[in-house]
């Protein structure tokens, strides 16, 4: 099956998006970009091909078996990824705890990783049998990371063992498990899904089908931040600017203005009706108020990234931040913590700072138009949704703000269409439009 393939390489995270020869998105993939772009690129195309064998896949099942068949097969074969990674990296942390901690604490690490991992897996094992779970991070480190966390603050309260030492082992180790080769790919994992489920026979037949079809991508075209380290030739590169602005449009057709909010960067694009950019503002090289930013204060609060918006929603008194500084946010959050602060308040407060800077660039680039939408892995935030809405109607009065559920491979898709219009230049999209 030919296809064509857009590659965002964003500083905290790498999306891609394959669209097929009607211009339809078939599948989508995303890992942190962390250091290694050249893996990053890789995994996400992975993990878009992944996904596009599941759209095969769901269009046979949901006709034979139904849609509940199909969700329990993703969620078994997202558990089955996730228990193979938990494998890597409690080998990686004995590896490390024989290489790197004093022999006397050796025995006693050893027994804690063996408890913190055991612990995790039974976690997944019984959340998977509960679909009612609330959603988590998409990312592997996010997941591990609070479970591990939560685990090690209970091992060192009850058995002595160092919190500290337990955490400097997973936060060398993380780093190896995210750059090496996963395995990503729908064969991988499948068959270990389906047993899981009890291999019902219609089910059988849809994975069949959807393992035998080949992708071959035509065009990749290449964007974002890391953009001149992907190994495409120069015609097939594509400035992140130029994408997202498509790349709102063939979401939403009527939009004309566009914010996006990154990890290391905030765009505010004016585009035409045919999604061409007339016109953009961007902050400079500082990451303050962008998701790096958000990233640190979950840091700094020892809780996922995920979690921010959601805690920040639960706010009954926003507290003004007078900085959204990285460099001192975490001084600036302990001062506030420290005087009695909530800190819901503290993060709504936080929240409202980021957009107020995102305002800034917005006004500069032209403005906002009666329809803009919201891009970005920030738009996935509640409470930055919910400052954006508030600000945007004090100053401007009430707007359309389109938000899709895929808002974070916005610049993939938009990196997607250009590759499709190498191809097939003036090429028309079909079902892109309204989800990313």
């Amino acid at each position: 099956m030919m296809c064509y393939v857009g590659v965002d390489l964003g500083s905290t995270t790498t999306k891609a998006v394959v669209l097929g020869e009607d211009g339809r998105v078939l599948g989508r993939g995303i890992t942190n970009s962390r250091a290694n772009y050249d893996l990053a690129a890789d995994v996400a195309r992975t993990e878009a091909f992944v996904t596009a064998r599941f759209d095969m896949l769901r269009q046979e099942v949901e006709r034979v078996a139904g849609k509940e068949s199909l969700d329990l097969l993703l969620r078994a074969f997202r558990l089955e990824q996730t228990l193979a990674q938990l494998v890597r990296l409690q080998a990686g942390l004995h590896e490390d705890i024989d290489r790197s901690v004093a022999p006397h604490l050796r025995a006693v690490a050893h027994r804690s990783i063996d408890e913190i991992s055991e612990r995790t897996r039974m976690e997944e094992e019984t959340g998977f049998a509960d679909p009612e779970r609330a959603k988590r991070s998409d990312f592997f480190r996010d997941v591990a990371g609070s479970a591990f966390s939560r685990l090690a603050e209970e091992l060192a309260a009850r058995d002595g063992t160092s919190f500290d030492l337990l955490l400097g082992l997973y936060d060398k180790c993380i780093i190896q498990v995210e750059n090496t080769p996963v395995e990503l790919g729908f064969h991988d994992h499948i068959d270990a899904a389906l047993a899981r489920i009890g291999d019902p026979p219609a089910v059988r037949a849809g994975v069949e089908a959807a393992t035998a079809a080949v992708f071959e991508a035509k065009v990749t075209v290449g964007t974002g931040y890391g953009r001149a380290r992907l190994p495409f030739p120069k015609e097939w590169i594509r400035s992140e600017i130029l994408c997202h602005g498509l790349g709102a449009h063939a979401m939403f057709p009527a939009t004309r203005t566009v914010l996006d909010i990154g990890g290391q960067d905030t765009k505010a694009i004016q585009i035409d009706g045919q999604g061409i950019v007339t016109s953009f503002q961007m902050n400079d090289r500082c990451a303050a108020g962008c998701g790096r930013y958000l990233g640190y204060i979950a840091d700094e609060m020892n809780i996922g990234l995920h979690e921010l918006g959601p805690i920040a929603e639960q706010s009954t008194r926003r507290v003004r931040i007078n900085s959204t500084c990285t460099v001192f946010a975490g001084a600036e959050l302990r001062e506030r913590l420290g005087v009695g602060e909530r800190r819901e308040d503290i993060l709504a407060g936080l929240h409202r700072a980021v957009i107020l800077r995102a305002m800034s660039l917005l006004a500069r680039s032209g403005g906002i138009d009666d329809e803009f939408t919201f891009t970005g892995g920030v738009a996935n935030n509640p409470a930055a949704v919910r400052a954006l809405t508030e600000l945007v109607v004090e100053n401007y009065g009430a707007r359309t703000l389109n938000i899709s559920p895929a808002s974070i491979y916005t610049g993939a898709l938009g990196a997607s269409i250009f590759a499709l219009r190498v191809d097939q230049p003036g090429a028309a999209l079909h079902s892109s439009r309204g989800a990313a």
